[in-house]
């Protein structure tokens, strides 16, 4: 009886199109600026964006088509585990990355940046872009999607899974940008992880 009437009143908890829209929107534009930033000043991030950043630097091919192609084994798995409408806003999210990516050097380019400074910016305005797609139902995919999985079946924080993958990733990095890049890096990831983990909370942020 509540969820039939929850039902034809409409979920006050539930965001609608045009929430969705305008949320996906802001976070791709704020995950975008925060790779613009971390490339600008030659650093890498973590997840499936650090692994593109560092393909994108050792084959020297354009980030938005290495996160791009990155990314399609994933949407698999996100259709079994996470579904369809997941999976889709999802693969735009990625979409418009990979897009804003390309287009940001052109329309804001950026001169020669200190990098631990550029770390941190970079990963502060990063993980508000990836909060609000957490919070619209998308991720910009590889690691994201097995994050978001495994706090929504075990509770284990979307951050700390990150923060794993990304210490892998990060002893890569060595084999591609000078280490003290690699450092400067390192610590921007880790106020992202630290961010999302302490601000993507599901038991207290409830409307979906």
């Amino acid at each position: 009886m509540t969820d039939r009437k929850a039902v034809s009143a409409g979920d006050p908890l539930r965001h609608s199109p045009l929430e969705d829209a305008a949320g996906l929107a802001t976070g791709i534009v704020l995950a975008s600026l925060g790779v613009h930033i971390l490339t600008s000043a030659e650093l890498v991030t973590g997840q499936t964006a650090g692994l593109a950043v560092l393909v994108s630097y050792a084959a020297e091919m354009p980030f938005g088509v290495v996160f791009f192609a990155v990314n399609l084994p994933f949407y698999a798995i996100a259709v079994l585990r996470m579904g369809w409408s997941f999976t889709l806003r999802t693969l735009l999210a990625v979409t418009g990355m990979s897009v804003g990516t390309t287009v940001l050097p052109w329309v804001m380019p950026l001169g020669p940046l200190e990098p631990w400074s550029a770390g941190i910016i970079a990963s502060t305005v990063t993980s508000v872009g990836l909060i609000v797609l957490f919070r619209h139902r998308a991720s910009l995919g590889g690691i994201g999607i097995l994050a978001l999985f495994l706090q929504e079946r075990t509770g284990f924080r979307a951050g700390w899974t990150q923060l794993i993958f990304d210490a892998g990733l990060f002893a890569a990095a060595f084999l591609v940008i000078a280490p003290w890049l690699v450092l400067a890096s390192a610590a921007g990831a880790a106020v992202l992880n630290v961010l999302i983990a302490f601000n993507h909370r599901t038991d207290r942020y409830i409307a979906r």
